[in-house]
């Protein structure tokens, strides 16, 4: 396995700035992931404001007993005691909680995560646990409930779990059947070629599956079979004994919420001023809290003095709203910009795993963070890799492409075209345009004089010639498929390499899920993954396997 350094353009320039060129931003996000002594200040920040964060004993022992649940591995268990010290810290990172996993990219983002710990341990001589953050709080079902694979003839196929229009609820609490459960993995095992490690692979997950309700529930589990043994500790952000122990945070955004919506436009305006597009919505009027009722996450604003939904289906006075979460806190969430204070509230978190999609929005949050006396943790971008194969690398070399090439769809569009007209030995294409030429060279002098002969001829004849290049169009397509068929063998090569590496015209980390390599390379897959050199900065880099 070789692993070498390539650029990898996200769309995303304020999170590009974040990871090249830190100076232009540091206005937005404070500490600098590649100075030492941003982690020395953290800690000691961390040290001093225990008493700010929720109790770390009863945290700990609501994480024993849902890890004990779904990632029972004895390393966890050594995680959650040091956890438990005072003085521990976290590497906190999360995800949606996807089909099988989702992307790639949860992979590579759990892998960041234990990897940053541990970089972050042995330079602060400290213990730091890693946490998975499952947003299971979430309620996009359309976001979550499929994941796709590559089928071997070449096709980008979507696996999904089909809902029916209803209560967008949050995922860990939508139940998924065990007919749902069984379609979805016949799927699966229809897409996967056969290999040697697939039936294996099948019956774990079906196992996995088969005591697993939600879709939260088989993640945690699939999580925690490929990482408990890294040390990784998993955390439901929708679990209700959670939400507890979150109620005085909950409570103080709801008391300064007009404050803090101030704080988010601030930060909106101070980023458009610094020349980037804010990656979240700013609402006018938004209270940045969800309220659960009747199994619906519903966005509050604040309207006439009240906290409403959009659809008015409730309507709380702050008073009103602050009594319902102590007395119902399961009944609250956070969106997108609360989410990350809420999580420094519950963690002692010393550095944050995110996407670069992820970095860009957390640029919207450092005055909430200081308005509820908490402080932006060290963002470290997550780890980002693409999977080359040996077969796919044999055609690159064939085909003199470069990684440049294949990431720039037009680019690489124009390289197969160029390579398909060099197999045309005849010339054809170049003698159909020729003969066109010259055959309009001849007919349109031809068609002026019939013009003198009667009026009506000179349209006929332009009707004459242009079904004349239409015919000679048709043969030439025609010719061009044929082309096309006799050089079917190399046009599929140029498929796979763009399908494989840029599905959909994404990153492949974006779109494929982590089953396909599992069944091709094994169970070990990801404990190689694990050997790979931690990247702070998340540079992306290819893996030639």
């Amino acid at each position: 396995m070789n692993v070498v350094q390539e650029p990898l353009q996200s769309g995303q320039p304020l999170a590009e700035s974040y990871i090249s060129d830190f100076d232009a931003v540091e206005h937005l996000y404070g500490d600098n992931p590649v100075d030492e002594g941003s982690w020395t200040a953290r800690l000691q920040w961390l040290d001093r404001t225990e008493h700010l964060r929720a109790e770390r004993g009863k945290l700990v022992e609501r994480l024993r007993q849902y890890n004990a649940r779904f990632n029972p591995d004895a390393a966890v268990t050594k995680s959650l005691n040091k956890l438990e010290q005072p003085g521990t810290v976290v590497i906190a990172g999360g995800q949606q909680s996807g089909l099988f996993t989702g992307p790639l990219l949860v992979i590579y983002k759990a892998v960041t995560i234990i990897k940053a710990a541990e970089r972050a341990s042995a330079l602060l001589g400290r213990d730091v646990v890693p946490v998975f953050w499952i947003a299971g709080e979430d309620h996009d079902w359309d976001e979550v409930n499929h994941t796709y694979v590559l089928s071997p003839e070449l096709e980008v196929c979507r696996i999904r779990v089909p809902r029916e229009e209803g209560r967008r609820g949050p995922v860990s609490y939508t139940p998924v059947s065990a007919l749902e459960w069984e379609n979805a993995t016949r799927e699966l095992e229809q897409l996967l070629p056969d290999s040697e490690f697939k039936a294996e692979l099948l019956q774990h997950l079906r196992e996995t599956l088969s005591v697993s309700a939600s879709l939260t529930d088989a993640f945690a589990r699939l999580l925690g079979s490929w990482f408990g043994k890294h040390g990784l500790v998993l955390l439901d952000s929708a679990d209700p004994e959670l939400r507890k122990l979150e109620t005085p945070m909950f409570e103080a955004m709801i008391r300064s919420n007009d404050e803090l919506e101030s704080a988010y436009h601030a930060a909106s305006a101070e980023i458009a001023a610094s020349g980037y597009q804010p990656q979240a919505e700013v609402a006018e009027g938004g209270a940045n809290l969800f309220y659960i009722a009747e199994g619906e996450r519903m966005l509050l604003f604040k309207r006439d003095g009240k906290f409403v939904d959009r659809k008015g289906l409730v309507a709380f006075t702050p008073d009103e709203l602050i009594a319902g979460l102590r007395e119902h806190p399961e009944r609250f969430s956070n969106n997108v910009l609360t989410r990350p204070v809420m999580q420094d509230y519950l963690l002692p978190v010393l550095g944050s795993v995110l996407g670069q999609g992820e970095i860009a929005y957390w640029g919207l949050t450092r005055n909430a963070f200081e308005l509820l006396k908490l402080r932006m943790p060290i963002l470290l971008p997550r780890m980002s890799f693409t999977i080359v194969d040996a077969a796919l690398q044999k055609h690159m070399d064939k085909y003199g492409l470069t990684w440049e090439d294949v990431m720039d769809h037009n680019v690489f569009e124009r390289i197969k075209a160029d390579w398909l007209a060099k197999q045309d030995k005849l010339q054809l294409d170049t003698q159909f345009e020729e003969m066109k030429t010259a055959f309009a060279g001849l007919y349109d002098p031809l068609i002026e004089q019939l013009g003198h002969v009667e009026k009506g001829l000179l349209r006929l004849g332009g009707t004459n010639k242009a079904k004349i290049i239409e015919q000679m169009d048709f043969l030439q397509s025609r010719v061009k498929d044929a082309l096309e068929r006799s050089n079917e063998a190399g046009l599929r090569h140029f498929d796979r390499i763009e399908l494989s590496l840029f599905p959909q015209h994404k990153p492949q980390e974006r779109v494929f899920n982590i089953y396909a390599y599992l069944n091709r390379y094994g169970f070990d897959w990801i404990d190689r993954l694990m050997e790979v050199p931690y990247e702070m900065m998340g540079q992306h880099r290819i893996i030639y396997v």
